[in-house]
């Protein structure tokens, strides 16, 4: 049986998206021994609740993220257009999860690339369908269940869950204080019941933490550069150095090997690139 495994995060998270890289190594490694679920935990329902929001220390924060963790970054969202809520982008990903899993880690990493490399307003319902049409969800379905009670609720048991926390949690330095409260931080990840890992860690801690959670290695090879693609869609080159195991220079001169092919197209983000099959 799959080890199920419940991740807290926001779709406008900068650390979730630092750790896009190690999510992907663990989705190939382990393949369908782990099993995912998205919990939404709300990063802010109102940036502006109670005060004037400095973007520019946000804006700044992204920057930093993007020097840190290689994943390419625009924060200039900020600046331009500022989303109010990430509360809706939330519930987008829970109305997803109505069209199976796959259609959930669709649409949590179109949301990701919208808001962090593409400046998208992702706050409304009209530029939250658009989205789920560009996942390639059924945007009409996606627009009533967006819009149903039953999507309230199951965000609601999300943000509860993250509000929950556990002690383990403060034993780790893995509590934050939000909007509503305290909260764990994003992103924490659970495998099973007891296989708590909170905050942006290695990827060699959380491999670890699934292995004693129960869950077997695939024992399948990394895929090449390609497969990848075919599997993910979009990716930056440190996520192919790390699902593919490649040093970084290799993943990148393959990268553009395949470019200059004209197999890959390089979609360029303002601190780096994504490539994406052409």
């Amino acid at each position: 049986m799959a080890v199920h495994v419940r991740y807290y995060t926001d779709p406008a998270c900068s650390a979730s998206w630092a750790a896009e890289p190690a999510i992907r190594r663990l989705m190939v490694e382990f393949g369908s021994d782990l099993s995912f679920e998205w919990i939404m935990g709300g990063l802010a329902r109102d940036y502006e609740q109670g005060h004037e929001m400095d973007y520019d220390r946000l804006l700044l924060h992204w920057l930093d993220r993007a020097a840190d963790s290689g994943m390419p970054i625009d924060p200039r969202l900020w600046r331009e257009c500022p989303i109010r809520t990430t509360y809706p982008a939330c519930m987008a990903v829970k109305a997803a999860a109505e069209q199976g899993p796959e259609a959930a880690e669709s649409c949590l990493r179109s949301l990701r690339e919208g808001l962090l490399c593409f400046r998208r307003k992702l706050d409304t319902t009209e530029a939250l369908v658009e989205e789920a049409r560009r996942a390639g969800l059924d945007a009409a379905r996606f627009r009533i269940d967006l819009s149903s009670n039953a999507i309230v609720e199951a965000f609601g048991a999300d943000l509860d869950a993250t509000r929950a926390v556990p002690e383990a949690a403060r034993a780790a330095g893995g509590v934050k204080q939000g909007q509503g409260g305290e909260r764990v931080v994003f992103p924490t990840i659970r495998f099973g019941d007891d296989g708590w890992v909170f905050g942006l860690r290695s990827y060699e801690e959380w491999r670890a933490a699934a292995l004693a959670a129960g869950a077997q290695l695939s024992g399948e090879p990394p895929p090449d550069v390609m497969g990848a693609l075919r599997r993910f869609g979009r990716m930056a080159a440190i996520e192919v150095s790390s699902v593919c195991d490649l040093a970084g220079p290799r993943a990148e001169a393959e990268l553009w090997r395949l470019a200059a092919d004209w197999r890959l197209r390089a979609v360029p983000v303002l601190t780096g690139v994504l490539f994406e099959p052409a």
